[in-house]
């Protein structure tokens, strides 16, 4: 399965949020399990200042966007086991920042554009884009406005992740052919209207072939008027296409037993270096050096969404317990000088830092006890996670991802990895971190063993990974499978039987979109070679590309058994001996001076959108 994954940032490459630390996480884990994944993102300043020396240059082309006919260059490099490409174009793109500009929405449609329109130019024809945030929703809709005239467009499937509903990309409508390109059949028939609006989200809500948001209570939450932001009538529509994944974190960046950005490393089983860190953060942030007193910590944009009004109306009863209080983080003017008031007001036992900085957050994350996030709303939220992992308690809001990922302490059953409140309300907020507090100081056994659960847990990116094979797999009617690892030479000669692996059920998708039959008609397929169309500039060096064919084993048993997760638990099938067969190298792509240039490809033709096609 060919999987091209379509942001607009990621670590390490460039980063604003949590959407680049799925698009920098995901993919690597796709390609562990067997997926061909290659990732696509605009070529950033920051990006080309900072990776320059490993870019390479493959070809360049241009992009028809409404009246504009524009450069775009495709730039790549090979990391993690997964292919990064980069489109350029210096006017959308050679910025100090990612976003935040008067003309964002012409740059993401460029983007958008370039993406489909760059296909022909890289390593493999992808059987599913899968796009992200409403940066990248214009490519469903391009997709199915120009290439519906061509069966390998219609042949590539579809999905949006919803990271935060709140952003949905709305224009005027006079937008859509001015700076889109796009027809007026596609506002007339409300696929991109939406309150007067031109909505790209919406859009591509409705043209996708699967959508998903970032853990599975938010995808509930989004059919909700509360949450979903006036999408909750589109959602509800689409509700059988609709699914929740939940996000990981890497966990071999976030792992205390080995992190340099620590002042000391530590686990589970020997904490002395959490100690050593905690001192480190109280003579870092200016907190008098106690070590018995819980730290209480956020690190969190200082936004309303956040539930700081929450903390606003009650800080002053948390100030009175026997704990230290950090913040880092900005936003919001007014929030910013609250928590400097506070601070002022409470000098040794609450200290905030304004901005970002990624030293202090993990040694905060690493020296803290407690971790508060009383959000209102919450898509995903990864501190939670990191917290955990580096076995600081959180206290967290039942909402979105944090009540997926934070299970409630129970006293009387010892029971629970943080703890949880469910009403929006200061005073229950309160409550839970009186409790918190007071099973630190008065009942350490009790609190080391919810500490210790709290690091057990598994928040790697491996189930998550599999989650969206299965949805890539609905959507395409392909199978696919991890690939065994190669066996040691001295035992080559002597495979040994492998079972068939049952998927567990709780680890099935939320409302996932009903499985597409195997006997339903495959994506045409794709052409055995695809010559690279460039139009060279005046001393251009051309390239080829050299394949090497991927050779796996193939599983009886899977050849056998149409839907491996249900007819495994009935019957084992037995798997005769095959010989065992060498992986061979994969794909790769020959100096840029090698190759062979063929006819440029000519711009296609603007007309009305197919509606049909969708």
């Amino acid at each position: 399965m060919k999987i091209l994954y379509a942001a607009s940032e990621a670590v390490p490459f460039c980063k604003t949020g949590g959407l680049a630390d799925v698009a920098g996480s995901l993919p690597p884990a796709l390609a562990e399990q067997g997926a061909e994944t290659a990732v696509i993102l605009p070529l950033y300043r920051r990006v080309r200042e900072k990776f320059a020396d490993q870019l390479t240059f493959l070809c360049y082309d241009y992009v028809d966007l409404a009246w504009r006919h524009t450069y775009c260059g495709l730039f790549s490099m090979k990391k993690d086991g997964v292919t990064w490409y980069f489109l350029d174009n210096e006017q959308y793109f050679d910025r100090p920042e990612l976003y935040g500009y008067v003309d964002d929405g012409e740059r993401f449609g460029f983007f958008s554009r370039a993406v489909v329109k760059m296909l022909d130019h890289l390593e493999f024809w992808p059987d599913v884009i899968h796009c992200n945030d409403w940066q990248t929703a214009l490519i469903p809709i391009y997709l199915k406005d120009d290439g519906v005239r061509e069966d390998r467009y219609r042949s590539i499937r579809t999905v949006l992740t919803i990271h935060n509903i709140e952003y949905q990309g709305r224009y005027d409508p006079y937008c859509l052919g001015d700076l889109f390109g796009l027809d007026r059949g596609w506002v007339d028939d409300g696929t991109l209207l939406l309150d007067g609006d031109l909505n790209l989200l919406k859009g591509a809500i409705l043209t996708a072939d699967a959508v998903n948001a970032v853990s599975p209570t938010y995808a509930q939450e989004l059919k909700n008027p509360y949450f979903a932001h006036r999408m909750e009538g589109i959602l509800t529509q689409c509700g059988y296409k609709l699914s929740g994944v939940l996000n990981g974190i890497d966990m071999k960046l976030y792992d205390p037993a080995a992190d340099g950005r620590i002042t000391a490393n530590y686990t589970a089983e020997d904490l002395s270096g959490k100690a050593a860190d905690k001192t480190a953060l109280q003579n870092l942030m200016g907190l008098n050096e106690e070590p018995n007193t819980p730290i209480i910590a956020m690190v969190s944009r200082l936004v309303s969404h956040k539930g700081l009004d929450l903390l606003r109306e009650v800080m002053g009863d948390i100030m009175e317990l026997p704990a230290q209080f950090v913040v880092l983080g900005s936003g919001d003017a007014g929030y910013e000088e609250f928590f400097r008031r506070m601070a002022e007001r409470y000098p040794g036992r609450m200290a905030v830092r304004l901005g970002y900085n990624e030293a202090l957050s993990m040694a905060i994350y690493a020296g803290a006890d407690l971790f508060l996030m009383p959000s209102r709303s919450e898509p995903c939220g990864l501190s939670q996670m990191i917290s955990m992992r580096y076995g600081t308690v959180p206290i967290v809001r039942e909402t979105g991802g944090l009540k997926d990922t934070v299970q409630p302490y129970e006293a009387w059953r010892d029971a629970g990895t943080g703890f949880t409140f469910a009403n929006y309300s200061s005073a229950d907020m309160l409550h839970v971190i009186r409790e918190a507090v007071y099973l630190y100081k008065d009942y350490p056994d009790a609190f080391a063993r919810l500490r210790d659960r709290a690091m057990a847990q598994d928040f790697s990116w491996n189930r998550s990974a599999g989650d969206y094979l299965r949805i890539y797999g609905a959507v395409t009617g392909l199978s696919w499978e991890k690939s065994a690892p190669e066996a040691p030479a001295a035992e080559a000669a002597a495979p040994t039987e492998e079972p068939v692996i049952e998927v567990p059920a709780e680890e099935a998708v939320v409302s996932a979109a009903e499985p597409v039959s195997e006997t339903a008609a495959k994506p045409a397929a794709k052409k055995a070679a695809r010559k690279t169309a460039v139009k060279k500039p005046a001393a251009k060096k051309t390239t080829t590309r050299k394949t090497a064919a991927k050779a796996t084993t193939k599983k009886a048993a899977e050849k056998a058994v149409e839907k491996p997760t249900e007819k495994a638990a009935e019957k084992p099938v037995e798997k005769p001996v095959e010989e065992p067969v060498k992986k061979t190298a994969a794909k790769t792509m020959a100096p840029a001076d090698t190759v062979e240039t063929t006819q440029p490809v000519q711009p296609k033709k603007k007309g009305a959108a197919k509606k049909a096609a969708k």
